[in-house]
């Protein structure tokens, strides 16, 4: 399988415009994108506390872009040679009460590099009005076009000090990524799973985690993504290839009405797990997304997650345990509000008929997710 090179990123920005080479055009042409509108630079500045050193500033990010870019690779989207970081031998799996998503979050870069146009452009955020990071980059480093947020006070002053990287990443959408430490540390210190079951495909972390685990023999997951299904497993085949793998690329709230999966899988798995889609948090590209096919948060829990819920009863065996990661979240612009940790809760309780074991995540929540509760749980549900 390939994996995006240094070179290669840096030449999907390499090419300037021609009336937008020198400062003095860059100066005429550029253009702002503001919350509704497109309008000249010239014309947005004009009643702003932008100075002419700031537009030089700007210009010379603009025409410099290689060497923030090269840094952004190095930081996200760099691999250890094409291949995954190992983790088990190398790593302390974390203990329960410890899971930290943002712990050598390095781990997360194979992740972000196989899907880094869906992770960084194609899925946009749901409840905010923010556009995505490779989007931003395109209009500036391409078009010159500026999001205004960049000619914010604090993001020219971020900008003086040289951390245009800050800037970036604090202001513009990027999918959420769980690191596959999480997964493996959580069935390393606590699940214990041989045979692992995922309804969602978590962009390949789950898959990358459970796999590195030395105990585990089978995984088998689901999503509707098809490249990331296709991804996943050529991922799977080529550096995991003496575990069994298995991918189905379908809604997983349609697995139990195959007569083949239902017998196949009754009682199998000793361990399922996710971190559930969160409702119109992040809006993910392609057809048969829940969000698509359920128009409502209550159509959304009753017929997607109802019907995951009864799944993940069903392919677990007696004693074996269900787990996932989420909490509640809203939108701090429209006041919206979603319980999904209770929601999620009081579907698993009905199905399972027991109370679960809860553990706190020990991560903050990134910028891009600021609108969730501060503390994600992890739960726990056995099957008795």
């Amino acid at each position: 399988m390939r994996f995006l090179l240094l070179e290669h990123f840096l030449s999907i920005f390499s090419n300037i415009p021609d009336n937008l080479n020198t400062l003095v055009k860059f100066r005429k042409n550029a253009k702002v994108k503001t919350a509704r509108t497109i309008v000249p630079l010239g014309t947005y500045i004009s009643d702003k506390s932008v100075s002419e050193k700031d537009i030089e500033m700007i210009y010379e990010n603009f025409v410099g872009r290689a060497e923030y870019l090269a840094r952004f690779y190095k930081v996200s989207l760099e691999t250890a040679n094409g291949k995954p970081l190992p983790i088990s031998g190398q790593v302390d799996a974390m203990p329960i009460k410890a899971i930290n998503n943002d712990y050598l979050v390095v781990y997360k870069n194979i992740i972000r590099n196989m899907f880094y146009k869906d992770i960084l452009q194609n899925t946009q955020s749901g409840l905010e009005n923010t556009p995505s990071f490779l989007d931003v980059l395109g209009d500036f480093y391409l078009r010159g076009i500026i999001d205004y947020k960049l000619l914010t006070p604090s993001s020219l002053h971020y900008m003086r000090e040289g951390r245009l990287g800050s800037v970036f990443s604090s202001y513009y959408f990027r999918a959420s990524i769980m690191n596959p430490l999480v997964p493996y540390s959580i069935n390393h210190s606590y699940l214990k799973g041989r045979r692992i079951f995922t309804p969602t495909l978590g962009w390949g972390s789950y898959c990358y985690g459970f796999l590195e685990c030395p105990m585990v023999e089978e995984y088998v997951g689901v999503d509707v993504i098809p490249q990331v299904c296709k991804k996943t497993a050529e991922f799977a085949a080529k550096f995991y290839g003496s575990k069994k793998t298995t991918i189905f690329c379908e809604p997983s709230e349609n697995l139990l009405k195959h007569t083949t999966f239902r017998q196949k899988y009754k009682a199998y798995f000793d361990v399922v797990f996710f971190s559930p889609p969160y409702y119109r948090l992040e809006m993910y590209s392609g057809k048969n997304q829940s969000t698509q096919r359920y128009k409502s948060y209550e159509e959304w829990l009753e017929n997607y997650w109802g019907e995951t819920m009864e799944l993940c009863w069903w392919v677990l065996r007696p004693s074996g345990k269900m787990c996932y990661i989420l909490s509640g979240y809203g939108s701090e612009n429209t006041r919206g509000y979603y319980d999904l940790l209770g929601n999620m809760n009081h579907l698993a309780k009905l199905r399972f008929g027991s109370s679960p074991k809860v553990f706190d995540m020990g991560n903050k929540n990134a910028h891009m997710t600021k609108h969730r509760e501060t503390g994600e749980k992890i739960v726990v549900f056995s099957k008795t």
